[in-house]
């Protein structure tokens, strides 16, 4: 198994419809087939020092195994959902697990 997750930080200037048109897009992504688990999230009201609240939001994909990660990062859904809205993140950062 291997968990994807990852944190995008979007620039400050992203009006509210374009917000919504990036979690659209990232919803998109469930439908690759290799995709065995799937979440979209925003910061929980969580407040300890060690929570860190400060992205836009949060993908958690699970697939069965590295072969299934690397057909998803080819795959045309992802490559569209990168081509569209890359020039809205002002940083990404991603956690790779297994």
């Amino acid at each position: 198994m291997i968990a994807h997750h990852v944190l995008f930080w979007l620039k400050a200037d992203i009006t509210e419809e374009q917000k919504a048109a990036f979690r659209a897009s990232l919803q998109t992504l469930e439908d690759i087939e290799v995709v065995k688990t799937f979440h979209i999230g925003t910061p929980a009201p969580i407040e300890r020092a060690v929570v860190d609240t400060t992205y836009t939001f949060s993908l958690i994909l699970i697939f069965e195994d590295l072969a299934a990660h690397d057909v998803y990062q080819v795959h045309p859904l992802h490559k569209a959902f990168l081509d569209e809205f890359k020039q809205y993140f002002e940083n990404v950062i991603i956690y790779d697990a297994h």
